[in-house]
């Protein structure tokens, strides 16, 4: 059975240092994703919608992974992918705002190994829904589309997520030193859980897309 490390084969993406901003371009990636609302001042993990986002993407991504795995032809295996998403407020999509005084609005995604294609995608999300009685709240809004950030700059963030403002604020002040201008949404990638990790020893990859001045 042929094996699969995608955070391996992307290493620059989903592993880069803490101590300085870099510049990439990233490539056309599968995802899986799901869009929406985090009201004014509720805790991210306590709004309905990103819990029922989770648990669509997370079911989706494992029924996808063992209808690859226990196929007859060309079987293949992978860990599933961390947890991503893209945050944005209403008129802005330049950083996270920390302001909780307004909605957020978020995409939250996870990639998937090319194999993975539009046809076995809603196979997966037929399986899912006959199996898990309810099916997850959110399986109806999840789609499964390609996504091309092209040139961004990124950087590891470990600590709490209520530290990232400070890192963001390092990217922000990168982007000005170099000329680049920032565009587009937010970049959030999770590489540790929060309810298994210490808040000093989370590694949050942040990212966001760029362009010349």
């Amino acid at each position: 059975m042929k094996k699969l490390d995608l955070k391996k084969q992307y290493k620059d993406l989903y592993n880069p240092g803490a101590k300085k901003v870099v510049v990439l371009k990233v490539p056309k990636l599968n995802y899986i994703l799901v869009d929406g609302t985090i009201p004014p001042n509720i805790p991210v993990g306590d709004a309905p919608d990103y819990k029922n986002a989770l648990e669509t993407l997370y079911g989706l991504s494992y029924t996808l992974k063992f209808m690859l795995k226990l196929r007859e032809k060309n079987p293949i295996d992978y860990p599933v992918m961390p947890l991503e998403g893209l945050w944005w407020t209403k008129g802005s999509t330049k950083d996270a705002n920390v302001s909780r005084k307004q909605p957020w609005y978020f995409t939250a995604m996870i990639m998937q190994p090319k194999p993975v294609t539009a046809a076995l995608f809603t196979a997966a999300r037929r399986q899912l829904a006959a199996k898990r009685k309810p099916a997850p709240a959110m399986l109806g809004k999840a789609r499964f589309a390609t996504f091309e950030e092209g040139l961004c700059m990124q950087i590891m963030h470990i600590g709490p997520y209520s530290e990232e403002p400070a890192t963001i604020a390092k990217m922000s002040a990168f982007a000005l030193d170099n000329g680049y201008k920032v565009h587009d949404k937010h970049h959030e990638i999770y590489l540790g859980d929060p309810r298994r990790t210490a808040p000093a020893k989370l590694k949050t990859v942040l990212r966001h897309p760029i362009k010349k001045k």
